[in-house]
């Protein structure tokens, strides 16, 4: 990917220009921070500084396209607005919407994140459960606006859009102006054009990454075959990059300004988003996450740079909140699940409890599994779920067991992989 001059491209510099007038309101986009990490600098030998969007009105940077927009077609008479998202844009077209006086009606996906769905209606939206993806629910919300006046507000295939989350790109490069690489997740592509732009124009040597998830992933593929590639579904814990698809749009622009893209899985994924909340102290949704799990990552070099890795969202829904930290953890090695083989006999359970607190290691449950096929008669597996510091303390655990007689397995990581 080699970077073209602006002027050539749908969305230029001035559009970015135009864009952070109509938002000089810091009731609706306000100027979010940058903060320098020394932890994830020393994990990746490098200055980082992170981009915490993920505070802006509405946890993400979704409102400054979405107002962009919707600013000038209310100017223009329009009174209603359509929108589909998987919730971080949802809230934007809402919050925007409602700014200007308009109404909004948002479909989402039907495993849309509950705190997603909440806040949406919260900022002013009618909110509509269609789909069981973004691409689905896309559609039934295009077919709606067929049958009415409303505006669709399109997350990401939309110049308006694309100038708006531009103007995040401006941003960062005021924020640090002598920074060598910016990451940016991708999902739609509509948020990497408009920071790409900015970026390229202000500083043309500075390199743009992209990001997406595993299960994701489509812009290798589109840009080797030169046309948008669709997934017909979506695997992973960072919904808000989980789209399926850019657009032509974007995919010119990133083929254009976009220096490298790498994809990260749900464990980097969530190991990012658990590193951010112990060393940043910050809680930031998967989509936002990504670009740590990148720096993080075999994929990407940054050994010596100064970095800014873009923390777009942080709307992490509680429950899977849970479930990512639950991942993260057991892929330390910090909660295990044991499976211990055992005669089954009065005061076992005693015995491989007590080696297990003698490692000083807290047992949060014990179960027994007796109808397994592999198993003799009077055998039986013991269950435990343990809580423990770390690696070498998990391993101490299990080699105190293997010592004592007893055949230990740690399930958990085994099954780890399918969690999720």
């Amino acid at each position: 990917m080699t970077h073209t001059e602006s002027d050539t491209l749908p969305v230029t510099y001035a559009d970015i220009e135009r864009a952070r007038e109509r938002l000089d309101d810091d009731t609706v986009v306000k100027k979010t921070p940058v903060e320098r990490s020394s932890s994830l600098g020393g994990f990746v030998d490098a200055e980082v500084y992170l981009k915490m969007e993920h505070l802006q009105w509405t946890g993400s940077f979704k409102t400054r396209g979405a107002y962009n927009k919707i600013s000038q077609d209310v100017a223009d008479d329009v009174e209603s607005f359509v929108a589909a998202s998987a919730g971080n844009h949802a809230q934007g077209v809402a919050l925007a919407a409602t700014k200007c006086g308009a109404e909004s009606t948002i479909f989402m996906p039907e495993n849309a994140p509950q705190a997603k769905i909440d806040a949406t209606r919260a900022y002013g939206g009618s909110v509509e459960l269609v789909g069981n993806d973004f691409q689905e629910t896309m559609s039934h919300a295009k077919a709606v606006v067929e049958e009415t006046d409303a505006e669709f507000v399109h997350a990401y295939d939309d110049l308006d859009i694309i100038a708006g989350q531009g103007t995040l790109g401006t941003e960062m490069y005021h924020d640090c102006p002598d920074v060598d690489t910016v990451i940016v997740p991708i999902g739609g592509g509509g948020l990497i054009s408009g920071v790409s732009t900015a970026i390229k124009h202000l500083s043309p040597e500075t390199r743009v990454i992209g990001v997406q998830a595993t299960g994701a992933e489509t812009v290798h593929e589109s840009l080797d075959k030169g046309i948008p590639v669709v997934l017909d579904e979506v695997d992973t814990i960072a919904d808000g990059i989980a789209t399926g698809g850019i657009s032509e749009t974007t995919l010119d622009i990133i083929e254009a300004n976009v220096d490298e893209v790498v994809t990260v899985s749900d464990t980097d994924i969530a190991q990012a988003i658990l590193l951010l909340m112990e060393r940043a102290k910050q809680v930031v949704e998967g989509a936002g996450a990504a670009s740590v799990a990148a720096i993080l990552s075999d994929s990407l070099d940054v050994s010596g740079e100064t970095v800014m890795p873009l923390l777009c969202g942080g709307n992490l829904d509680m429950t899977q909140m849970r479930e990512v930290l639950i991942h993260a953890l057991t892929e330390r090695q910090q909660l295990l699940q044991l499976r211990v083989r055992i005669d089954d006999q009065p005061g076992v359970m005693e015995e491989i409890s007590g080696v297990i607190a003698r490692q000083g290691a807290n047992i949060h449950d014990v179960r027994h599994e007796r109808s397994v096929e592999n198993l003799e008669i009077g055998e039986a597996y013991l269950v435990f779920n343990v809580e423990t510091s770390g690696a070498e303390h998990a391993q101490s655990i299990i080699t105190a067991i293997r010592d004592a007689g007893y055949p230990v397995d740690n399930v958990a990581r085994e099954a780890k992989s399918g969690a999720l």
